[in-house]
């Protein structure tokens, strides 16, 4: 991530050693230039805030960022803007936010704490304007030629009703710099930069606040998108009923008030953009909602506040809104428009409105989605006909909850976990083979590591937080990495990582068990009913060791193991599969409950759940016969505290270790109850209800291709390729996985006679190997097309 370069730019930002205080500043920056003749040049930059920045080019807008990163990676995106130059007189200009360094809480001022920040301001961008033949014609480095003015317009709320993303705006729009992105604005009244500061000390080796770095994943992707639907309006019904096709322009009267709720057709993220002509000191304002949501006070049908999503009867959006005042300076040619500086998400938008002495006409109203530029290749049909929807819906929740991190909830956090973002990087692995965004998370994870060995639970964040059992699960997902890609630097690269990570737990052996975590971290496991007071911890944890943390990181050893012995490190290797081996051992002595034939959630305490007999068999203590008998009375025993949406790609692992793959088709019902329901992401989990949108939900995107149809890795990196399908109650299914050699191409049915008949089409010089559902296998040396049936007891 290091980089040996020379800057040629500085730092600028409004006041001269002005630290942070506990609001944020915003500043609008400009620099103009002029070039004869457009078609002979090349404008290229390298730019970045901190904290935030939208840049623009001749008023269009060019990029956003930067990536979020932290201290260490302070990333810095390289665009080329060639194509934005005209003849004459051009104009470079960003807006800037930079967040308060304050803590945690609802004080909107914070921002996202998802957003790196240090103690100041700044902007940084490095630049020139060549001609054809690469000579400088000018150089455009951010230095005191550049003007700014600081912003008097924007007033920041509380935050309510989310967690870590920050406050909603108020704008006051006859404040604003109207037109300050265009060549001809009047900039005279600017200032230079208060403060200029070098990105380096290029003497003494002293590390400045933010070490810059390339940005090293994709610029993300805007999309423009029109409401889909009026859904209720206080117009008269006419006015409604016209409105309904074509939504805008909406003439609204002096002294006049309403308001519109709308339904963008999807759950989604981005920002809004307003479009307004007139109506000087209007107050219209953005309600940005999930759902639609019984009172508080009410007792919703089947005990869920919110029901069908999109059914308003009885209900009301709830959410977080923007405030803007209108300047009144719109016109036909010239709209004056409004958008947020911060990603929104939600489904509907109420569109609310106050009228002063001036006729409004709302001109449009357009949601620019933004998200990483997922390609998904893949694609999965079956006998299911639920299987269409929920594919879509899967892939709508891992695209909203991924941007420049990956998401637990575009609405409520935007923060980055690595229990969340472990699988929805097996997610993107089975349906684009897209390893960037996964490489930087992994990375992010390795830099947020603690002197004791531990890593940060979410990352990147102002607010640090440590759930142990993460730290665990990052190791494996380093080890996801190695099983689909083969990349042997990265794995070295970050085995120093993960022998602190496991040295941590190593330190914590007593008796042959990690024993009591400490309280300042929080011991998650799922989000459980019976666990809701614990917050998702089982009560065995303040009772002394915990089964689950043990089993995984029996689980994690074995997978260090493997690592350690592909780069080289046999005897690292050896001491973790004994140390593994060890683990196990004490949790079936210690743990295992004969009378119940079940493990205990500790071995002190006689309270048992799901989530310790699937650990079990994803940790190696039970095994083969063991492990089928025991995921048999895992689904078998209802008093069991059940696995929710967050383990339940483990619960599906471990039914697939055991043999009982076939027995997760009755564990889809918690997704296909909302399709009724008319969502259009999957829910965070049925405990709490709290997001309608979590990336952990978007399973059957992995399901469907990795074991439905059955393709995974044989050997790392696809060396050779395994097709397994499993019917799972399913009579056909088809369809197409992203690998990193290609894609393959899968289909298969399943007779009344139980005659099984599957063709495969896999990339040329792959090797292959198909195991069918009676056990039978088969290899082909070169790939390509193969073809082959077994009869099924």
């Amino acid at each position: 991530m290091e980089e040996n370069r020379e800057w040629h730019a500085k730092w600028i930002w409004l006041d001269k050693d002005a630290a942070s205080g506990t609001k944020q500043e915003r500043a609008y920056l400009r620099r103009t230039f002029r070039i004869a003749d457009s078609g002979k040049a090349r404008l290229t930059v390298d730019v970045t805030a901190d904290s935030r920045y939208r840049l623009y080019m001749n008023g269009a807008w060019v990029s956003g960022g930067p990536a979020k990163g932290d201290g260490w990676s302070h990333y810095y995106e390289k665009l080329d803007l060639t194509a934005y130059l005209v003849p004459g007189v051009n104009a470079l200009t960003a807006i800037v936010v930079h967040y308060p360094i304050v803590s945690s809480g609802n004080n909107g001022e914070n921002g996202p704490a998802s957003v790196w920040r240090s103690d100041r301001g700044g902007f940084l961008l490095e630049g020139a304007v060549t001609d054809e033949h690469g000579a400088e014609l000018e150089t455009l480095h951010t230095d005191s030629r550049w003007k700014m003015k600081r912003d008097d317009a924007v007033s920041i709320g509380d935050e309510k009703l989310t967690l870590f993303v920050g406050g909603m705006e108020t704008v006051d729009a006859g404040l604003l710099p109207h037109g300050w992105r265009l060549p001809g604005f009047d900039d005279t009244s600017w200032l230079p930069p208060g403060q200029l500061q070098e990105p380096h000390d290029l003497l003494w080796g002293q590390l400045n606040r933010r070490q810059l770095t390339p940005r090293t994943i994709p610029p993300l992707r805007e999309t423009d998108r029109s409401p889909a639907r009026l859904m209720r309006t206080d117009l008269d019904p006419d006015c409604a009923a016209s409105t309904a096709d074509r939504l805008f322009p909406l003439a609204i009267p002096a002294h006049a008030e309403g308001w519109l709720e709308l339904d963008l057709g999807e759950m989604t993220a981005g920002y809004p953009e307003l479009r307004l002509i007139g109506g000087a000191n209007t107050v219209i304002k953005l309600l940005y909602s999930e759902a639609y949501e019984y009172a508080s006070s009410q007792a919703a049908p089947g005990g869920s506040r919110r029901a069908v999503r999109d059914d308003p009867a009885g209900k009301e959006l709830v959410g977080n809104e923007d405030a803007y005042i209108a300047a009144g300076i719109g016109s036909e040619e010239q709209h004056e428009t409004y958008e947020p500086l911060a990603v929104r998400a939600g489904r509907f938008i109420r569109l609310s409105y106050a009228a002063a002495d001036e006729p409004l006409t709302i001109a449009g109203l357009v949601w620019r989605e933004e998200g990483y530029p997922l390609e998904s290749v893949a694609k999965a049909e079956s006998s299911d006909s639920d299987w269409p929807i929920m594919w879509e819906i899967s892939l709508n929740t891992l695209r909203r909850c991924m941007h420049d991190t990956y998401e637990d909830t575009p609405f409520y956090e935007q923060m980055q976990y690595i229990m969340d973002a472990r699988s929805q990087a097996l997610f993107t692995y089975q349906i684009s083979a897209d390893d960037r965004l996964p490489r930087k998370t992994i990375h992010d994870y390795h830099s947020s590591l603690l002197p004791s060995g531990m890593l940060q639970s979410r990352y990147p964040s102002v607010d640090p937080q440590v759930i142990p059992g993460f730290s665990l699960l990052w190791v494996l997902m380093v080890h996801d990495h190695y099983s689909y890609f083969g990349d042997l630097s990265l794995v070295k690269r970050y085995r120093p990582t993960i022998d602190a990570v496991l040295d941590w737990f190593g330190r914590r052996v007593e008796n042959g068990l990690v024993g009591i975590i400490p309280e300042a971290y929080w011991s998650f496991v799922d989000w459980v009913e019976e666990w809701r007071e614990k917050a998702g911890s089982p009560p065995a944890k303040w009772q002394g060791p915990m089964t689950v943390y043990n089993l995984m990181y029996a689980a994690a050893l074995a997978c260090a193991a493997e690592l350690n012995e592909a780069t080289g490190r046999r005897d690292t290797a050896k001491e973790y599969a004994a140390r593994a081996d060890e683990i196990r051992e004490a949790v079936r002595s210690r743990c295992f409950d004969e009378e119940r034939g079940l493990y205990r959630d500790g071995p002190d305490v006689r309270e048992f759940s799901q989530h310790a007999q699937i650990w079990a068999v994803l940790g190696g203590a039970a095994t083969g016969r063991a492990a089928t008998r025991l995921m048999e009375l895992t689904l078998s025993d209802r008093a069991l505290p059940r696995a929710s949406f967050s383990m339940s790609f483990f619960y599906f692992r471990a039914l697939s270790i055991a043999g009982l793959y076939d027995r997760t088709l009755e564990l889809w019902k918690p997704w296909k109850d909302q399709i009724g329901l008319h969502l259009t992401a999957w829910v965070e989990d049925p405990v709490t209800q709290r997001s309608d949108c979590h990336g952990w939900g978007a399973l059957p995107l992995y399901e469907y291709t990795a074991e439905t149809l059955g393709v995974q890795p044989a050997e790392p990196g696809f060396a050779r390729i395994r097709i397994a399908p499993q019917p799972s109650g399913l009579t056909w299914a088809s369809g197409t996985v992203a690998t990193p050699k290609g894609t393959v191409d899968v289909s298969w049915s399943l007779s009344e006679e139980r005659m099984f008949r599957l063709s495969v089409h896999s990339p040329a010089g792959v090797p292959t190997l198909i195991v069918l559902p009676n056990g039978e296998s088969r290899e082909s040396d070169e790939g390509g097309n193969v073809e082959a049936s077994c009869k099924i007891d």
